[in-house]
């Protein structure tokens, strides 16, 4: 298992500086005011592809030598990933194939497909989704990028840290959510050799809790096919990400379903931004325990603003 250092996140935000956004970093009066802390907001909701994923997909595709480049590039993934390897490979001219569940959000298939990626359905579990690509793979040949559980990837999600301590400053904590761990990996990786006093915290959803049992446990707990409406998170841990979450975490905080979409609303409402559910995890496990966050200065990552505006959250959730 190769472990990223920071150097490689370092090289990866030379590396894909031409093709994607340095987001912006906003502040709101009111959620100040709900945390009693001053919440930072990275907002990884206005990048390239429309969310934070386009920074680890694009630092694989470019990475790789043209021979491992010509056969394309594929991978399993519900949305950002898929959406964001599509647009990695088509700024790279090559081609890219993605395994998506059948449930995935209907605007994140139609996002694959804007920006020429080919999709093949699966049914919605992890190991559908593995077994599914493998079989492409083989018969392609084509380069896998996985999610989350690659150097490449979690080198270019640290990336996001670094450029949100540039632009704010000393954090007592950042939060950011978790899946299957490569956000929470490369932010990790950034702040321990950059700010190695702030305090990295992992959000998660109630239903689909495997990180918060892996965590409490002491190894890695799968949970194969989690129902929740934060459907960027419905993956689980895997080695490498287990090597940060393990080493780097200090906790694994969760929220429930009507508090994510209370969150995601609210943040629509009072920000006037677009964020997706699968990020509102961060801001409603802060209002969930303002005593561990009160007085502080807080980074908070909202990894994405891809949501299917028929059928926003709070029209189904009661």
């Amino acid at each position: 298992m190769t472990i990223p250092t920071y150097d490689d996140v370092c090289a990866a935000h030379e590396r894909i500086a031409p093709w994607i956004h340095r987001t912006p970093v906003l502040t709101s009066r009111t959620f100040d005011d709900l945390s009693g802390a001053t919440l930072l907001f990275k907002c990884e909701n206005f990048q390239k592809a429309g969310a934070f994923k386009v920074r680890g997909a694009t630092n694989a595709v470019f990475s790789l030598t043209d021979d491992q480049a010509r056969r394309g590039v594929a991978t399993h993934s519900s949305g950002n990933h898929a959406l964001s390897l599509s647009r990695a490979a088509q700024c790279r001219g090559i081609p890219c194939t993605v395994v998506m569940p059948h449930t995935a959000p209907q605007a994140k298939m139609d996002a694959v497909r804007g920006y020429g990626g080919q999709i093949v359905t699966c049914e919605p579990s992890l190991e559908a989704r593995e077994r599914t690509l493998e079989s492409i793979t083989q018969k392609s040949g084509a380069h896998f990028v996985h999610p989350y559980n690659d150097p490449r990837v979690i080198a270019g999600q640290g990336t996001c840290a670094r450029e949100l301590l540039e632009q704010a400053g000393p954090l007592d904590a950042l939060v950011a959510p978790i899946g299957g761990g490569g956000m929470i990996s490369g932010s990790s990786l950034t702040c321990a050799n950059v700010s190695p006093a702030t305090r990295i915290y992992a959000a998660e959803p109630e239903q689909a809790d495997d990180a918060y049992r892996s965590f409490k446990a002491g190894h890695i707990i799968e949970d194969d096919a989690p129902d929740t409406i934060a459907d960027g998170l419905r993956v689980s841990l895997r080695p490498l990400t287990w090597h940060f979450v393990s080493r780097h975490v200090t906790d694994v905080l969760l929220a429930s379903e009507r508090e994510i979409v209370d969150a995601m609303r609210l943040v629509w409402q009072r920000m006037k931004i677009v964020i997706e559910p699968s990020c509102a995890v961060t801001l409603a496990t802060i209002l969930k325990n303002r005593p561990i966050f009160e007085n502080r200065r807080v980074g908070v990552i909202l990894t994405g603003g891809n949501v299917d505006l028929s059928k926003l959250p709070w029209m189904s959730v009661g």
